[in-house]
């Protein structure tokens, strides 16, 4: 099945698109059919191969949801924008990350104090330095 969508070109942190036909199966960046037109996200211009377009929507080419919402804007075809399927975010992934509502009291007596010191690791040190120098 040919659908027409968007294939992004350009550099990074400034796309341009082409809107090419291609094979579903296709990956966007492979190889396809037909150029159509291009598309510039940053200046909202879009340069449209009208009749070649409407020529394949004819033979019954799909439209991808983004394709279809920028054709419906530049009065290419008439019909209702469609939404465009966000990827969702993961529940679980969100409910893994714990909240921290530990008291400010409970931290400090977690945490070991640097000024304690234990008498046997004292003695132990000492013993130590006196082996070294002798």
């Amino acid at each position: 099945m040919l659908t027409i969508r968007l294939a992004r070109v350009g550099k990074t942190n400034k796309a341009q698109y082409k809107i090419v036909l291609q094979d579903k199966t296709v990956a966007p960046g492979g190889r396809h059919v037909e150029i159509l037109g291009a598309y510039d996200p940053h200046s909202k211009q879009a340069v449209l191969k009208e009749k070649r377009i409407k020529e394949w929507i004819s033979k019954g080419a799909q439209l991808s949801d983004t394709v279809h919402n920028l054709l419906v804007r530049k009065k290419v075809i008439t019909d209702k924008k469609r939404t465009v399927k966000l990827p969702e975010v993961k529940v679980a992934e969100v409910a893994e990350v714990p909240a921290t509502e530990a008291k400010p009291e409970e931290v400090k007596a977690e945490e070991p104090k640097a000024e304690e010191v234990k008498p046997e690791e004292v003695k132990a040190e000492e013993v130590k330095k006196e082996e070294v120098s002798a």
